[in-house]
């Protein structure tokens, strides 16, 4: 027998390129290229971030950027809470607006934080998932701040340029990969989900977009601090063509000194930087650093 009002549901309405357009002309807002701003306007876009993000309904979600509130709206969706971290004061001013408009019933469940994302160290809920649609020129920095300095994050998924998402996922070995990648490992594994055209985005840039989901783990148990492997992750990268034992001479005092610590460490000092995964430079840093010291 045949439920009544068995019709599948209807699909929530999401902001496409007319609303867009729209509220930016209301506010007086043109994207600008200094603040990195490439708004989604394409819905269908926006449930595939949000799917591919795997949120679950409990989850306080960070979006970074937020902007007119497309890829905002789509998060309030799939999620408990979301804290949105906007550096623009015009699109922060609008954006509680429409949410009001468009989901009034998730209203007390979106928070704001006027601020630039890099200097953010506190926010009104601890976010649990990053979702973020992330300015081309900072997306590096802004995703290891966010990691550092909000261990609440256990999971997320970023959209930046396609080049950046191919250097955070990078694996030892890979000529692309490097500083952001070595880095990102030390908080969590990171994992190229998907590319995303140019056409779904106002204005359209001039290349393509990469999905990067990531899933956090321990850092590696080590009396060495973050500082310190860092340190030697942006010594061997700086010269990436040299051996380490070359380019750590600087970190190290001495050339001698370098390959000291390198062969303590069980590295070869002929190699270079771009074969070493996050665990051997724990293992530089601390042959540099004793417990004992």
């Amino acid at each position: 027998m045949t439920e009544p009002n068995s019709e599948p549901a209807a699909v929530v309405p999401l902001m496409g390129a007319t609303d867009i357009r729209r509220l930016a002309e209301e506010i007086g807002v043109r994207p600008t290229k200094t603040l990195g701003q490439n708004f989604v306007i394409d819905g269908n876009t926006i449930r595939r971030i949000v799917s591919a993000a795997n949120i679950d309904a409990g989850e306080t979600v960070l979006e970074v950027g937020p902007g007119l509130g497309s890829l905002t709206l789509g998060l309030l969706d799939a999620a408990k809470t979301v804290v949105a971290v906007e550096i623009d004061p015009v699109l922060a001013r609008k954006l509680p607006e429409t949410v009001r408009a468009w989901r009034p019933e998730a209203e007390e469940n979106f928070h704001l934080v006027l601020s630039d994302a890099m200097r953010v160290t506190e926010l009104p809920v601890q976010p649990t998932a990053l979702v973020a649609n992330l300015p081309y020129n900072v997306a590096v920095p802004v995703v290891l701040h966010l990691l550092q300095h909000f261990p609440s994050l256990q999971h997320g998924l970023v959209m930046v340029q396609d080049e950046v998402a191919d250097r955070l996922a990078a694996t030892p070995g890979s000529k692309i990969y490097g500083v952001p990648s070595v880095k990102a490992a030390w908080y969590g594994h990171m994992r190229k989900a998907g590319v995303i055209g140019m056409n779904v985005f106002w204005p359209a840039p001039k290349i393509h977009s990469g999905l990067v989901a990531f899933t956090r783990h321990d850092p590696p148990a080590t009396h060495a601090t973050r500082e310190q492997v860092f340190a030697v992750i942006d010594a061997a990268f700086a010269q990436r063509r040299k051996t380490l034992r070359a380019a750590l001479a600087g970190w190290a005092g001495s050339a001698a000194e370098a390959e000291r610590c390198l062969v303590a460490a069980g590295v070869d000092p002929t190699a270079r930087g771009e074969v070493l995964d996050i665990s051997a430079y724990v293992r530089i840093a601390e042959a540099r650093h004793p417990a004992d010291a």
